[in-house]
């Protein structure tokens, strides 16, 4: 499925960019970046993470370090400070 008109990206190519970096992607503009571009008019951003998330779920979950995305227990932290500073402003 195309998600990303404007540079013609698809679920498959978005999940392929998760899967081979390096660095645990977590946001739109690092999948561009893997994928040698960028975002053009944005509305796919929010379907790209959701596919992010899809992918790291199993993986963010038993993180090791063995963990080929490198996810360490200190990236899963970083992940739950933003909840807890949202909490806290409310």
């Amino acid at each position: 499925m195309i998600v990303c008109s404007c540079n013609v990206l698809s679920d498959d190519d978005i999940r392929a960019a998760v899967a081979e970096s390096d660095d645990a992607v977590r946001h739109a503009k690092q999948v561009y970046g893997c994928l040698g571009c960028s975002a053009e008019c944005g509305r796919c951003a929010r379907t790209i993470k959701t596919i992010i998330d899809e992918a790291l779920g199993p993986c963010a979950q038993s993180c090791c370090a063995g963990c080929p995305h490198g996810h360490t227990a200190a990236a899963n932290d970083e992940i739950a400070e933003p909840a807890q500073f949202a909490l806290a402003a409310c």
